[in-house]
């Protein structure tokens, strides 16, 4: 059975890759381009993981993770930057972090990492 992931990022072309990338590692993927978006489908769909980006207009990737943490706190959270290092109450609220100019393979093998594959 294949896990379900949910891609959350407001750069659609970025947004695109993973989906693909990820659906041919062999997961379904869910995706969304806001943070309120993501976390609608967060509460109504039985998603296993999630892949949240931090930069985001409106509601950034902190906020979403945190909010997230408060309906389902056992599900996993890698959390997508463009920056090095994250904010340290960030780094914290989630389980995994991945520059966005990692390749596929270091996405796929933390997401892996998280799910405990």
């Amino acid at each position: 059975m294949s896990r379900l992931i949910l891609c959350v990022d407001d750069e659609l072309v970025g947004l695109q890759v993973r989906k693909i990338l990820l659906e041919r590692a062999g997961y379904k993927v869910l995706t969304a381009q806001d943070g309120r978006t993501g976390l609608e489908v967060f509460a109504t769909q039985p998603v296993q993981a999630v892949v949240l980006d931090y930069t985001m207009p409106g509601m950034n990737g902190g906020e979403v993770a945190n909010r997230m943490r408060q309906v389902k706190p056992e599900i996993p959270i890698l959390m997508l930057s463009a920056n090095i290092a994250l904010p340290q109450d960030i780094a914290e609220l989630v389980d995994g972090h991945v520059t966005k100019g990692e390749s596929a393979p270091v996405l796929l093998e933390r997401l892996d990492t998280i799910l405990k594959v």
